[in-house]
């Protein structure tokens, strides 16, 4: 089994993914602990929010409140709903959040069943609970549940690279450790044929990447390095060379990474999937940029637009998840060209824009730039090439979907205080 761990600051954000889910009739309750109930039985953001509201009202220094975690059962362990709560009961227990309010709920809006169970990190007192080597410590519940309830164990290597799903938190120190880890896990999940589209899906883990060009002793040279960024898209590292993270992350390893990603990708019909949903999203009644991205997060599509200062848009990228592929919107055709994209979502007399035909699909430019939030869904890639064994991404089925979510939810909320305190200020 593997559990994926994370945090946030919007509660609110987490628990409206879920009914969502429940909303699709692909997640239901399995278990609650310290929450208020619904006469119906009925899962009701509202009535989680009041249960949660007396700690938050105590809490007065974490920022990041949330305790968000997936458990994931081999597909192969037969489990019922009894058994799947007493495993997140008994998870919960040994992690130190035993007394805490939480709810468990399963998912089974792919092949693998598997749980989320939502909670606060902070106590009745408002006091933070104890989170350190956190992810070790779940490792070694995880060995023990599997144990304790005869499930299928995970393969060797599968339950350490639990960490790379996480965005790099440069004030946790230790960046070399954590740059090594995203890149190489990127390198060996994803598809994706340009040296933008492999950037763009890096600054999705505060990483971003460089080539660089030079001579030494007479001898041209190309050479690739990268650095840690804050939320804001600002470098925040020294460069690290790629050659201190081996040769699988190197200029030669990515080069024939493109090349072979472009015959899996013109083998497969991830461009068929792509194009009819991302044509959905462009003909919703008053769309823009966040209510296209809300509709693509549905789907599990991740979109990230680059914009420069004017707020022009001038790239456009989308995530399959699903597929593990990345692709700039003009690979699709001209009609999902940057451009029209522009004129579609900044535009307002252009809204009633339509998707023409496929054109020729060509590579579009990545220059630096503003880049927007993006995201997505995970999980179930088809191309032989990742079939090998259940991988971290495959084994955390819709994890990214719901930190994407959550990360969108609480950007709108900077936002719109930040927007109330401009308002404020004016009065």
């Amino acid at each position: 089994m593997l559990a994926k761990i994370s945090s946030g600051k919007s509660i609110y954000g987490v628990l409206a993914y879920n009914k969502i889910k429940m909303d699709d009739n692909t997640a239901k309750v399995l278990y609650r602990q310290k929450m208020f109930d619904s006469l119906d039985g009925r899962f009701s953001v509202r009535d989680c929010m009041d249960s949660f509201a007396p700690y938050l009202a105590m809490n007065n220094k974490t920022e990041k409140v949330v305790f968000h975690a997936s458990l994931n059962p081999d597909p192969k362990d037969k489990l019922s709903d009894e058994q799947l709560s007493k495993i997140a009961q008994r998870y919960m227990e040994k992690l130190g959040y035993g007394n805490q309010p939480y709810i468990v709920i399963k998912h089974s809006d792919i092949q693998r069943e598997h749980l989320h169970i939502i909670s606060l990190r902070i106590d009745e007192t408002g006091k933070k609970i104890n989170d350190s080597y956190e992810v070790t410590r779940s490792m070694k519940i995880c060995k023990e549940l599997e144990q304790e309830f005869n499930l299928i164990p995970l393969k060797k290597g599968q339950r350490e690279s639990e960490a790379p799903t996480k965005k790099i938190d440069y004030k946790a120190g230790d960046l070399k450790h954590q740059v090594g880890n995203v890149t190489k896990s990127i390198m060996a999940n994803y598809h994706f044929q340009s040296f933008g589209e492999y950037r763009t899906l890096l600054e999705q883990f505060n990483v971003t990447a460089e080539e660089v060009k030079g001579e030494y002793r007479g001898k041209p040279y190309k050479g690739l390095v990268y650095s840690v960024l804050d939320e804001n898209g600002e470098k925040v590292s020294k460069p690290f060379k790629s050659s201190l993270f081996g040769k699988s992350v190197n200029t030669e390893a990515l080069q024939k990474h493109f090349d072979k990603s472009k015959t899996v990708i013109d083998k497969s019909n991830v461009r068929e999937r792509l194009k009819p949903i991302i044509g959905k999203a462009m003909k919703q009644p008053n769309i823009d940029i966040n209510s296209f991205k809300q509709f693509l997060l549905q789907q599990g599509i991740g979109c990230v637009f680059r914009q420069n200062e004017q707020g022009r848009i001038y790239g456009a990228t989308f995530i399959d998840y699903q597929n593990r592929t990345i692709l700039n919107g003009s690979r699709l055709g001209k009609e999902f060209s940057a451009n029209v994209f522009n004129g579609l979502l900044n535009n307002p007399s252009e809204r009633n824009i339509q998707p023409t035909a496929v054109g020729k699909s060509s590579t579009e430019t990545n220059r630096p730039g503003r880049l927007s939030e993006s995201s997505g869904v995970p999980s179930s890639a088809e191309s032989d090439s990742f079939n090998a064994g259940l991988s971290l991404f495959e084994q955390h089925g819709t994890d990214y979907e719901a930190e994407n979510f959550v990360r969108e939810k609480e950007r709108e909320d900077s936002i719109r205080k930040k927007k109330n305190k401009k308002r404020g200020r004016g009065m």
